[in-house]
């Protein structure tokens, strides 16, 4: 076979010499076999047009597989449900095939900023959305967090936080925090502090969970913990910029010793919603519910609307100075999305 096919031109020859060898002829017409014998698998890596899988019928056994041409144009992520046919013992050197995707229950996406209309899957099919933030080195973000709670919820992802290097710097606004975002909250120190840990395993038993985290705040640290064999490559914080480096290149995810999986992913500085409605920004802000509840139909909560009820609520004092704050990102984040649905429309 030429060394010169591409990776989408090997896979078609691949897929050829399979169904010939399994017909004893080349197939005269293009349908799909059905291909009833397959196995179903999670997607656990991806590598350059490779699938690292497990398999459902064995716990253990992983496999190496392509896709299958007809899903050339189907974006196939870590946590994605398939079924494979080929050589399935997971042998060095054998290679299975992918030929279908089950359906998804839910995707956690991001876009590259607020107006890119460009969606990037980062997984499918996880329960929980773990966001990992540093008490310092790298400071913590708040309105990183707004971002990840939002895209959580609008994907029916549960969200928790999970605080580290508490033995850093005090971690109790963090945990207020969590409270006001009506989330679970762990807080945990370097290795060797007293922590939370047990009660963070408990919370990811028998669950699928991603991590999510800005660059430095030891998320790669974390799954080590969590996983003995992970080997998740760690870095160090810039003490000149306050910014970490990037560990993990991709995501992968990784068995829990107490059942479920954890999946890691490449650590980001920013999180864009260019995907997420105006509504689906609302439901993120939990703790201004009943402000927003009194607003009119439609309302953007803007100071140019004369009945929005949160903007109101800060002329007249309603809200504390955290909550004032929590408006201040709601109102940016739904003035991102209004202008991103402006390019939408100019766009079709």
């Amino acid at each position: 076979m030429s060394s010169r096919l591409g990776d989408d031109d090997w896979v078609d020859a691949y897929e050829e010499s399979l169904d010939s060898a399994q017909a004893g002829r080349r197939p005269r017409s293009k349908q799909r076999p059905a291909h009833a014998d397959a196995s179903p698998a999670m997607v656990i890596g991806v590598d350059r047009g490779r699938y690292d899988v497990v398999l459902d019928d064995s716990g253990a056994t992983r496999v190496r597989a392509n896709r299958a041409r007809e899903l050339r144009n189907t974006a196939i992520v870590v946590g994605d449900r398939v079924d494979v046919v080929g050589d399935v013992s997971g042998d060095e050197g054998t290679l299975g095939r992918i030929v279908r995707v089950q359906e998804r229950s839910n995707v956690l996406r991001r876009s590259a900023d607020d107006t890119d209309q460009f969606e990037r899957v980062i997984v499918a099919n996880a329960d929980h959305l773990l966001m990992v933030v540093a008490t310092a080195d790298p400071e913590p973000r708040p309105r990183l967090i707004d971002r990840y709670v939002i895209a959580a919820l609008d994907a029916g992802i549960e969200p928790i936080l999970c605080v580290t290097k508490a033995d850093v710097h005090p971690a109790d606004w963090l945990r207020d925090y969590a409270a006001q975002l009506d989330i679970p909250v762990v807080v945990l120190g370097t290795d060797g502090a007293p922590d939370d840990e047990a009660a963070l395993r408990r919370l990811l038993a028998d669950r699928t969970t991603v991590a999510v985290g800005h660059s430095g705040v030891g998320k790669s640290t974390l799954v080590n913990r969590l996983v003995p064999d992970a080997h998740r490559d760690v870095g160090v914080v810039n003490v000149v910029t306050g910014r970490g480096r990037h560990t993990s290149s991709s995501s992968r995810a990784l068995e829990l010793p107490d059942g479920g999986w954890i999946i890691d992913t490449p650590g980001v500085r920013s999180f864009g919603l260019g995907h997420v409605t105006p509504e689906a920004i609302d439901r993120g802000f939990v703790d201004l519910q009943p402000f927003l509840e009194r607003c009119p139909r439609g309302c953007g909560h803007s100071e140019s609307e004369p009945d929005c009820a949160l903007t109101q609520a800060g002329v007249t004092g309603e809200l504390d100075a955290r909550q004032r704050a929590r408006a201040e990102s709601l109102i940016r984040l739904r003035g991102l999305a209004l202008e991103h649905s402006g390019h939408a429309r100019a766009s079709d």
